[in-house]
């Protein structure tokens, strides 16, 4: 398998470039925020995953490790291939859809064109636990909250939400509202995290 490719770019195109490497051209497709960051005539290089058809062999190439590993990672659910992979990095970010996933934010995801309601609850379902949650976002995963932010995470892992969805909201609403008792910060963690589907 190809795992990067390195050499001039010698085309770039809407949704592919094409990258000389040792004389070889490699057609690469990727997502317009990496074909912004590419210049023709000028040196590139994009980690790839090689994906193989019946009748077809087709790069898809990547800026870092965390999108190529999401790219990856959204082929195991069924009914998303490379295409709707791709295009779900193209409309969010890596960070941004981690997070999308462990907050069961499934109407962020069908911001992206070709993910419907069923889809977007699909990869919230198969992907919320596997995802993993971005640095910098909140609460420390792992650290617990206490008093009666306790008592309202554990409330919102019975309603469904996962652990680590319940923490960072608790965390957040309790930062937001110090003093306030179990109920008020269950209704504020709720309205957080919006609804479970």
């Amino acid at each position: 398998m190809i795992a990067s490719v390195s050499g001039e770019v010698i085309d770039i195109a809407l949704d592919h470039a094409v990258i000389e490497c040792a004389g070889v051209g490699y057609r690469v497709q990727t997502t317009p925020p990496t074909l912004a960051s590419l210049t023709r005539g000028a040196p590139a290089r994009l980690l790839t995953t090689m994906v193989v058809r019946e009748d077809s062999m087709t790069l898809y190439g990547f800026t870092d490790p965390d999108s190529r590993e999401l790219f990856a990672l959204l082929q195991t659910v069924t009914g998303v291939g490379p295409r709707l992979a791709l295009a779900t990095l193209a409309v969010l970010e890596p960070d941004r859809l981690r997070r999308a996933l462990a907050d069961s934010d499934a109407k962020a995801l069908t911001a992206v064109p070709g993910i419907g309601k069923r889809v977007a609850e699909r990869l919230v379902v198969e992907l919320r636990d596997k995802a993993g949650v971005p640095e910098g976002s909140g609460a420390v995963v792992g650290a617990p909250v206490t008093g009666p932010g306790g008592q309202v995470a554990e409330a919102l892992v019975g309603l469904g939400f996962t652990e680590n969805a319940a923490q960072r909201a608790v965390a957040d609403v309790v930062a937001e509202n110090p003093g306030g008792d179990s109920s008020a910060l269950l209704r504020a963690a709720l309205n957080r995290l919006g609804p479970r589907r």
